[in-house]
């Protein structure tokens, strides 16, 4: 098995810091260069007071997996730069914040190269990744029932699970957000940061449908080196025993909206994701300026 994993380039690539990205194979099969970014045109864009998004994303990333060696994760960049866009071109202004304020960790190995709108996306905002807020002090700060923001974004990728689902600032960001009408956003891995927002009350999702990456898909990936071996724990199972309906099959481009909660499925979502995002987030808004 090693000799062809070795063969096929299927073996995970070490990093610098004793962690592992995805193998040339999985990176082949899983990344592109371009996306199927849309271009964000909107016939009209927001212009009322509710115009921003909190946007919360991992400050980790190595993922100690089941067998003790470490995954190089973190914001997938599709997911968090598409919808990011579409977010913008509709009108709306886009806070960065992780939990204590450390740099945004970057699955670099994801970036589109060839891509343009990512590629100036990312330049644009380097220098918010590089300094984001924190949450502990947005939470402090920043949570008044008369608030400037519309939405929590929460983006994909595997570091998606690392600081945030057991994190209670993200867990009062998320019951704010429901309690005064803002809309959360969350997709592929991004639905497991909701986990924060489990108490001795219960689930804050309990009952809702949502889009996943799915667990069976997790399960494979080590066979193509794209995770360094099984994952820790499954998303889709921990927030289905919390009374989640996960309702996807697949890691493909579907998306949904229950009640408040927008989620997509995988980095194949990311566009129609960010447009079902944005084309929400205006309707709503638009009807409560």
């Amino acid at each position: 098995m090693g000799l062809l994993r070795k063969l096929f380039r299927a073996q995970p690539t070490p990093t610098a810091d004793g962690a592992f990205s995805p193998s040339p194979l999985a990176i082949k099969m899983g990344t592109s260069p371009t996306t199927d970014y849309d271009g964000g045109a909107y016939a009209t864009r927001y212009a009322g007071k509710k115009n921003r998004v909190l946007m919360v994303c991992t400050e980790q990333r190595n993922m100690p997996m089941a067998n003790g060696k470490k995954f190089s994760t973190g914001n997938h960049p599709v997911e968090m730069g598409l919808p990011m866009l579409h977010l913008m071109n509709a009108g709306f202004e886009i806070d960065v914040v992780t939990p204590t304020g450390a740099r945004v960790a970057i699955e670099e190995w994801a970036m589109p190269a060839d891509d343009a709108d990512i590629q100036k996306l990312f330049r644009d905002f380097a220098g918010a990744f590089q300094n984001p807020t924190s949450l502990a002090e947005f939470v402090a700060n920043t949570m008044t029932d008369d608030t400037a923001y519309a939405a929590v974004f929460i983006p994909g990728g595997h570091g998606a699970m690392l600081g945030l689902p057991d994190n209670a600032d993200l867990g009062k960001v998320l019951r704010w957000a429901q309690k005064t009408g803002l809309h959360t956003l969350a997709i592929c891995h991004g639905p497991a940061a909701l986990l924060a927002a489990k108490s001795d009350a219960g689930f804050l999702y309990d009952g809702y449908k949502m889009t996943v990456f799915p667990d069976a898909v997790d399960k494979q990936t080590p066979m193509i080196g794209y995770l360094p071996g099984p994952m820790p724990w499954w998303v889709c199972e921990r927030l289905n025993a919390l009374g989640v309906e996960t309702i996807n099959k697949k890691a493909d481009n579907s998306t949904h909206v229950d009640r408040r909660l927008v989620t997509g499925a995988s980095p194949q979502a990311a566009n129609d994701f960010g447009r079902l995002a944005a084309t929400t987030l205006l309707k709503r808004t638009e009807a409560n300026s």
